[in-house]
């Protein structure tokens, strides 16, 4: 069994509780929040009769394998660092963290202590996302031409006054793009390649919060090809995701459920699937998919090999966030390193 422990047990941890319950020859071994309230609520909901609101005496006292991070974004370096140095293995939440520093600190304490690092990205799972990265990689479409990401979903100004860590640039790292869009860029860039450079437009337009709520990007890939990305939660009601892949010999494009367009040479029908990114505006439960990223690092845990999305695959959607945002404040295209 490899054993598995949640610090930060706020909205997103029901989700690995659920994945570490799901995912075989795993278990949960420990729960830990600074609220107290909120550490002992998840332990004796998950059948555990301990918990912690201290970091470094849970990973003392306690037998653990992989650190499951659910912090608020701009925390996760601080607690990655610390259960590095522990040799704990870590999958972290969605964004690794809120800037290029903060990321290269979580990265280096990994390597430097021999550990895995692995990000969380569970629509990557979807059969669309594979089937679609597969149809590209195989050079179905031809040269890829164009390829977008229309992210456009609602989130009330009561969801942003929820928690005093939302819309800010400090703990949320940014607004619509750093936390719902960031699925649909690395979905994007997983199917149809690293983005080279971006010049950007970002607005507040509808929400009383520090970050923007609306954003549209002009994208450059490293394969030459160009793209668009429109992000908000400004607009009602929330729309499905869709990424579009377009290329010389083909287009194909998906939304939440499944294939919206399926056009190749050889006139073939949009193949099925059988799961779903959770639902309109960039819903975040109802599925299993967090399972899959949890049953892979526990494999990759006891087989020694890197995790289907290691940190280099984890960082590039935020490093891209950083750059549109660099782009709106300057005017000026910005390239990626």
């Amino acid at each position: 069994m490899i054993k598995f422990a949640i610090v930060g047990c706020g909205r997103v941890s029901s989700l690995h509780f659920a994945a570490i319950e799901k995912a075989p020859d795993t278990m949960l071994a420990a729960v830990c929040d600074t609220d107290e309230a909120a550490a002992k609520k998840a332990a004796e909901e998950n059948g555990l009769s301990t918990y912690y609101t201290d970091l470094e005496e849970m990973l003392r006292k306690e037998e653990i394998d992989v650190i499951n991070i659910c912090t608020p974004s701009g925390t996760h370096a601080d607690v990655a660092v610390i259960a590095a140095a522990h040799k704990k293995h870590i999958l972290c939440e969605k964004p690794m963290e809120v800037t290029s520093e903060r990321m290269q600190r979580v990265i280096d304490a990994c390597e430097e202590n021999g550990v895995l690092l692995s990000g969380v990205f569970q629509r990557r799972n979807t059969d669309m996302v594979q089937i679609a990265k597969k149809t590209v990689a195989e050079g179905k479409l031809g040269k890829v031409i164009l390829a977008d990401a229309y992210l456009k979903y609602w989130r009330s100004q009561e969801y942003y006054d929820s928690g005093d860590w939302r819309g800010t640039w400090e703990l949320d790292g940014g607004g619509c793009l750093m936390n719902q869009g960031i699925h649909g860029i690395d979905m994007l860039i997983y199917v149809a390649g690293r983005v080279k450079s971006v010049t950007a437009k970002c607005a507040t337009l509808a929400r009383d919060i520090a970050v923007e709520d609306t954003a549209t990007v002009l994208l450059n890939f490293e394969h030459g090809g160009m793209g668009v990305i429109e992000c908000a939660t400004s607009v009602f009601p929330g729309q499905d995701t869709i990424i579009s892949v377009h290329g010389t010999e083909g287009s194909i494009s998906f939304g939440t459920s499944g294939f919206l367009s399926w056009q190749l040479p050889d006139g073939s029908e949009a193949p099925a699937v059988s799961n779903d990114m959770g639902g309109l505006n960039c819903a975040w439960a109802g599925n299993s998919l967090h399972a899959i990223l949890v049953e892979d690092m526990a494999e990759a845990v006891r087989d020694g090999r890197k995790p289907l999305v290691d940190g280099k695959e984890a960082r590039h959607a935020v490093d891209v966030i950083l750059a549109i945002y660099e782009s709106a404040r300057t005017g000026k295209e910005v390239f990626i390193q």
